[in-house]
């Protein structure tokens, strides 16, 4: 099967090496490339125009200064769409770090000790310049570091009018990409988007089912508790190759004498023949009574033992898994 479990867990750099720079930025998945990513993230929404771009919101405003440069743009919920805006207008616009409003309203970062939010320096590239970006470094630095694509909002960019999945399939099928099952994965919240890419387009690359919770609102009819079933896993395993759950859908916390609860989430995948790539690792944002990054790895590599892992931190988890390696063959 596409996406079968290699020898050691891979290292996918969530959107980039986003604990370093800002999320998405062609800086980013530089610096995650050099990191040694095994697999590099990207998001993808359409411009006006239908250019897929990699941007983690079908929103502007929380990582882009679009409210300076086109201000009366936004919609009526005060947001401001990537779909409202041709390429060519989101080109002239400067990404930051993502931005959240404060206690007294005005705008901070997500996370205090990272890339300052107030340099604006970046752009939102298309899904065409950082596949070129990827493949230049891959033939650069000789490596095969791929790509982990992810279709945003789906369904709300049909109800627009626009097909993101054949956008994103048509730059994949330009970039020599869309035959290369070992360097691509496809992932999506919607199970009907992999269902269609599996069973109607035929893609032969591997498709991860991600897994949120029911009640976050994702762009999706799925039942995600049902998801995590075996039931649900074994209808997962007739469309998909594996899911991507949330970290907190496998790591329980830990009980009264402080072992670690694990779920039987990733055994029941493995069962099923389904990888399993949990998101989203964080050295600045530890689940609660895990004490250190490299604790928190040992909980999901050597205990719950999951096939990769989705970091913000891609050279520390690189770091931790090469040291495990070297201990190993000692």
């Amino acid at each position: 099967m596409a996406g079968a479990k290699a020898a050691d867990p891979i290292v996918i750099a969530h959107r980039g090496a986003s604990g370093y720079l800002p999320e998405h930025t062609l800086a980013a998945k530089a610096a995650a490339h050099a990191m040694g990513a095994d697999y590099i993230e990207q998001d993808v929404v359409l411009s006006r125009d239908g250019v897929p771009v990699v941007l983690h919101d079908i929103y502007l405003d929380s990582t882009t200064d679009v409210a300076r440069c086109f201000p009366g743009r936004a919609r009526a919920d005060g947001r401001y769409y990537a779909l409202d805006f041709d390429l060519d207008e989101i080109r002239q616009l400067r990404a930051h770090e993502r931005l959240m409003q404060g206690a007294e309203g005005s705008p901070v970062t997500n996370y205090p000790r990272r890339f300052p939010g107030d340099i604006a320096m970046f752009r939102v590239p298309t899904l065409a310049e950082e596949i070129d970006l990827i493949s230049g470094m891959n033939a650069s630095r000789e490596r095969t570091t791929g790509l982990y694509v992810e279709f945003k909002a789906p369904n709300w960019h049909r109800a627009q009018g626009h097909d993101l999945v054949a956008a994103v399939m048509s730059v994949l099928q330009d970039k020599e990409y869309a035959d290369r099952p070992q360097q691509v994965f496809l992932q999506c919240f919607d199970d009907r988007t992999l269902r269609r890419l599996r069973h109607e387009l035929k893609t032969p690359l591997p498709l991860i089912q991600l897994i949120a919770e029911n009640d976050w609102g994702e762009d999706s009819a799925v039942d995600y508790d049902y998801l995590q079933t075996q039931e649900g896993l074994a209808d997962v395993a007739s469309y998909a190759d594996g899911i991507g759950p949330w970290i907190r859908q496998v790591y329980l916390g830990m009980d009264e004498s402080g072992a670690t609860e694990l779920s039987e989430l990733v055994n029941h995948a493995h069962e099923k023949g389904l990888v399993v790539h949990p998101y989203t690792f964080r050295s600045d944002e530890l689940p609660e009574g895990v004490t250190s990054f490299d604790r928190l790895l040992d909980i999901f590599l050597q205990q719950a033992q999951v096939d990769g892992l989705f970091t913000d931190f891609p050279d520390k988890a690189r770091q931790y898994i090469d040291r495990q390696r070297q201990i190993a063959l000692q």
